[in-house]
């Protein structure tokens, strides 16, 4: 109790308050622009901590952080540009909403998810950081593998009109993300002799291009003129509609807890997850990818619950949660905290000061959200002519920003074009993005399980962990195809109705 007490008293000062504040700022300017991220974000910062306090250092990468994460919804639901691989999501229902004139609407329901979503996050961390760390070294090769087999079963919940089409646009991803050096031996695959590869395929240049260039390519084909297709930012949430919300944001809250406690699976598949449950148990699954509020609350409380999750690890055991955490190291490297078990209990009160700071990060985000939404919604009102160049511009600098290559945007436009292509002949993009995500994980997990059990399979089924992501897997996917089969079944009374009536 006096720890506690002892880190009320290091966290009460300005400065530290500051700190918070204006890391969430600068977290929401970095991922509210396509390309850039937290972690650079954060790694840009670092030098400039060096004369700050451990306790202010640390609130502010951790500040960048969040805000990133957060503000990577408004590219996604403005302009279709997912400002983080964790907002991907995000789109599916975030655009169309923009597009009908309710991007107002979408904003202020990813603001609130995400705020709420944190708050959750924040207190699992401080409640509960040694108990879902023990649980998270539970997790072996096999664990991850069946982990990864379930998240990939997701494609099913986005594949949209055609269960077939969906599966056909999650093998190109899968067969994408082989290019490179193989995980096991490092043997190149499918470089074409080309270096630029040899690391696989870049993924914002990739992320920004299917979905950002599409959009470019598609208005400068039509010639269209205007606003765009939503004309205006619309109202904002109501009460009544943010209450609908709250069982998918407190059920994907949880889900992105569990994730982000493992390390290395991240927001994305978090974001996936809770997506595809909030849809498999909505009364109206048909209204998702349409513009429907509850699939941005259930992305958007998803990735923003991995954010205080990824730090659970980190401080319990000194393990990253996933990249941005890996560069949050620095900060505690270069202001003398040794993270892990030890620092409970050489340095208690600067990490219940840390606690502390973390929990003012939730009001923060909500308070500059709600500052700053007002602005965000009116890019909705920019003339589309003005608006595209600008989106154009802002996709090549954030793509070269990210390693300085010219290849990159290179692989931008050419995934620009594949996307575009995908577009016409409606093949889902989501599908193929989860695939080539989560792709690299379910090999790699899968070659060592088999590795290290010398050929023996039963070590796929050696844990409880191991079985229920099996039966998980086997739900997922029976779910799936009967829903395909009952979509199929309807479209087809559909057509026979109107063609009885047409005669």
């Amino acid at each position: 109790m006096q720890e506690i007490l002892n880190g009320f008293d290091l966290f009460l000062s300005m400065q530290n308050v500051l700190a918070i504040v204006a890391g969430m700022f600068i977290g929401i300017v970095i991922g509210a622009i396509p390309g850039l991220s937290s972690s650079m974000g954060i790694a840009l910062a670092l030098p400039f901590t060096y004369g700050m306090n451990p306790i202010s250092a640390i609130l502010l990468v951790v500040g960048i952080y969040k805000g990133g994460m957060f503000a990577g919804s408004i590219s996604a639901i403005l302009i279709r540009t997912p400002g983080t691989p964790g907002n991907i999501c995000t789109l599916l229902d975030g655009w169309p909403l923009s597009q009908k004139g309710q991007s107002r609407k979408a904003l202020d329901i990813a603001l609130y998810s995400s705020v709420v979503a944190d708050l959750a996050s924040n207190l699992a961390l401080i409640l509960f950081a040694a108990m879902i760390a023990s649980f998270a070294l539970q997790f072996g090769p096999a664990e991850y593998f069946w982990l990864m087999t379930f998240s990939l079963t997701i494609v099913t919940s986005v594949a949209g009109d055609s269960l077939f089409k969906g599966l056909v646009s999650a093998v190109l991803g899968l067969l994408l993300a082989t290019v490179g050096l193989d995980l096991i031996y490092g043997n190149p695959r499918f470089t074409f002799g080309m270096l630029e590869f040899s690391g696989g395929v870049s993924f914002v240049p990739l992320l920004i291009g299917l979905f950002a260039i599409p959009e470019v390519i598609d208005f400068y084909l039509r010639k269209q003129s205007g606003l765009i297709h939503g004309s205006r930012s619309g109202s904002a949430l109501t009460l009544a509609e943010f209450r609908s919300c709250l069982p998918t944001i407190f059920r994907s809250s949880a889900i992105g807890v569990g994730i982000g406690a493992i390390p290395g699976v991240g927001a994305t598949a978090a974001s996936f997850l809770s997506y595809s449950l909030a849809k498999r148990s909505s009364k109206h699954p048909e209204t998702y990818g349409k513009g429907e509020i509850d699939g941005v609350a259930a992305a958007e409380a998803g990735n923003n619950a991995v954010a205080g999750a990824t730090l659970i690890p980190l401080l319990a055991l000194g393990i990253p949660g996933d990249v941005v955490t890996a560069v949050m190291i620095g900060a505690f490297l270069i202001h003398g905290l040794s993270i892990g078990p030890s620092l409970f209990q050489t340095q208690g009160d600067t990490v219940y000061a840390i606690f502390f700071g973390i929990m003012l990060s939730s009001i923060a985000m909500l308070i500059l959200g709600m500052l700053s939404m007002r602005l965000f919604a009116r890019i909705s009102d920019i003339p589309r002519h003005i608006l595209m160049p600008g989106l154009l511009m802002f996709c090549v600098f954030g793509t070269y920003a990210i390693q300085n290559s010219h290849f990159d945007i290179l692989v931008m436009f050419a995934a620009g074009f594949l996307g575009f292509f995908m577009m016409k002949i409606d093949l889902p993009v989501p599908p193929f993005l989860i695939a080539f995500v989560l792709g690299p994980s379910f090999e790699d997990n899968l070659r060592r399980t088999i590795l290290v059990a010398h050929g023996d399979y039963s070590v796929f089924f050696n844990s409880y962990i191991c079985w229920f992501f099996a039966a998980l897997t086997v739900l997922s996917v029976g779910y799936g195809v009967l829903s395909s089969r009952r979509s199929g079944s309807s479209v087809e009374e559909t057509a026979e109705n109107n063609t009885g009536h047409s005669a």
